[in-house]
């Protein structure tokens, strides 16, 4: 909340400039008061958070990585023409050359271009997973934690007693119940995400909801749908964004489980974790450039987007901003 000040001129006699002049105090917006007094000049959250990201390092490659990625995935293509439709057995499993920069699969396929196409069918899982799940988690955890009582009891169990299934076990049944593409990969690995964000937000909505402004907003009569998501997901949000990025981690990790038991994408589609299933049965017939170009992908992804979340918690973090 911005703060008036009054700002009066004195004179020689003792009175104000303005009482002089038949005039009203001047009024000065100084900006936004912190606790304690303290003026906060207008836009410095935004400066201390993108200060606090900054400072971690990590999260600097882990951001430049995850472009970098997505670069390499769906611009790459353009750049480097490869056939990923047909078969070409005649330059099956080639090793790496001028040619062929990673070699080819077992069918032919150049590796290099089919790791930006698996880079693009695994982030857009990992990703649409992830933005599906919170989306889902957060509204759940939201609507128990503020209503409370039965509502918040009935929900939460659902939430145990899915969460006492094994995730897998969940994927393995809905993968072959449902045709396999990229929007039923999106559900699959989302309806085994989204639990951990709902007890995240269901968490913080139980704090949120006692608060004076939410008090304030019910006994005015506003709806409780309208303050669940005008007032309590925004003030959870830091929380949701954190666990959004975690959560593309997640996805790729389940995406490429599913694609290591067969349950991937159909050819000729495939996603990082499926060419890592193709590359294993060649393991001990020295044909590396069919295991490692991907695994190294999944890594590499995943530890970006971990760095990224682990700076944005921080960044989030109210104390952090306050110090």
């Amino acid at each position: 909340m911005s703060e008036q000040v009054q700002v009066s001129g004195a004179t020689s006699g003792g009175a104000s400039a303005a009482t002089l002049v038949g005039a009203a105090p001047a009024t000065v917006f100084v900006g936004p008061m912190a606790e304690g007094g303290e003026v906060k000049p207008p836009g410095s959250s935004v400066r201390m958070f993108l200060s606090v990201f900054a400072e971690n390092r990590l999260a600097l490659v882990g951001a430049a990585t995850i472009i970098g990625m997505v670069l390499f995935s769906f611009v790459g293509p353009v750049v480097y023409h490869t056939d990923q439709v047909h078969t070409h057995i005649l330059t099956a499993n080639l090793a790496p050359s001028a040619q062929h920069p990673l070699g080819t699969t077992n069918v032919g396929y150049d590796v290099l271009g089919r790791l930006m196409v698996g880079g693009q069918v695994s982030l857009e899982i990992g990703l649409g997973a992830a933005l599906l799940s919170s989306l889902f988690g957060a509204g759940w955890g939201a609507f128990a934690g503020f209503f409370g009582k039965w509502a918040d009891s009935v929900m939460m169990r659902i939430v145990d007693s899915i969460y006492a299934i094994p995730p897998l076990l969940l994927m393995l049944v809905m993968a072959t119940i449902f045709s396999p593409t990229t929007f039923m990969f999106i559900i699959v690995v989302a309806f085994v995400s989204w639990l951990p964000t709902a007890r995240l937000v269901r968490g913080e909505s139980l704090s949120v909801r006692t608060r004076e402004y939410i008090e304030a907003a019910r006994g005015a009569g506003v709806t409780s749908v309208r303050v669940i998501f005008r007032h309590v997901i925004p003030n959870v949000m830091g929380t949701i964004v954190v666990q959004t990025t975690l959560q593309v981690a997640n996805a790729i990790l389940l995406l490429a489980a599913l694609s290591y038991l067969g349950l991937g994408p159909p050819p000729p589609a495939t996603s990082w974790g499926a060419m890592l299933n193709n590359g294993l049965n060649f393991l001990y017939d020295g044909y590396w450039w069919l295991i490692y170009p991907a695994g190294v992908a999944i890594v590499i992804t995943v530890l970006a987007f971990n760095f990224v979340g682990d700076a944005l918690r921080d960044a989030f973090d109210v104390r952090l901003q306050r110090h």
